[in-house]
């Protein structure tokens, strides 16, 4: 038989983890509506990019993550991308990368969305990612890697490796040789960047609109010291 002050203390622990899981539960749910409103404002970036086609010539198609797509500049037109030579159209989605889960934003990564942006039918593709692969297991990033390659299987390319961002910088090495290695595999060139010193913006991991500039030019003087004639083509 239950004293009341041992029910008064049942009563009171009660409160606390009925209280507990209130805030668990309040916690979760905003989380999910946080990740779903970050999605959808990716998807209305993602869409606004592709509209802006910048420069002429031939056509480059470059598939990217939030660095492509110019996320935390005024001006999404001012990504680095614009700094490419030729027709430049941008498919870039933030927060993918070449593994399937290194965004949260469902199938998203540049394998799930190469074979739509191959429409524009490009003369070079330009792959530039990795930062967002940081926490991805090797197999995941391989896997994604030769993913990708079969869908652009005819075509010119070039991958530009991850840029030491300084809240990611410890994973990168890793990231980076990985790529290197495996664009090799592929015959594919390899534009590294990890070396650059480059401006951030205060999340550390986002370039500055001088950071844009740097980084587009640097990349578009290394393709072009690495593929002096015209890139190979990706064998079938």
């Amino acid at each position: 038989m239950l004293h009341r002050g041992n029910l008064r203390r049942l009563t009171g622990a009660s409160v606390v983890v009925l209280l507990l899981a209130a805030l668990i539960a309040f916690y979760v749910a905003d989380r999910a509506g946080a990740g779903a409103t970050r999605c959808q404002q990716h998807r209305i970036d993602a869409r606004e990019r592709t509209r802006i086609v910048t420069g002429s010539g031939e056509r480059v198609l470059v598939i990217g993550d939030s660095w492509s797509v110019g996320l935390g500049q005024d001006d999404l037109a001012e990504s680095w991308a614009e700094r490419l030579p030729g027709e430049v159209h941008v498919a870039g989605f933030s927060g993918s990368g070449f593994s399937a889960r290194a965004s949260l934003c469902g199938r998203v990564s540049f394998h799930d969305r190469a074979a739509t942006a191959l429409a524009m039918r490009p003369s070079l593709v330009v792959v530039e990612g990795g930062l967002n692969d940081y926490d991805q297991p090797t197999a995941a990033i391989d896997r994604g890697f030769r993913d990708l390659m079969t869908d652009l299987a005819g075509h010119r390319v070039v991958v530009v490796g991850p840029a030491g961002a300084p809240s990611r910088s410890r994973a990168v090495p890793r990231v980076d040789t990985l790529l290197a290695r495996l664009a090799a595999e592929y015959g594919v060139p390899y534009v590294r960047t990890s070396d650059l010193d480059l401006p951030y913006l205060e999340d550390r991991l986002h370039l500055t609109t001088d950071g844009h500039r740097e980084f587009g030019d640097t990349v578009a003087d290394r393709i072009a010291a690495l593929t002096p004639a015209r890139p190979a083509v990706l064998s079938r």
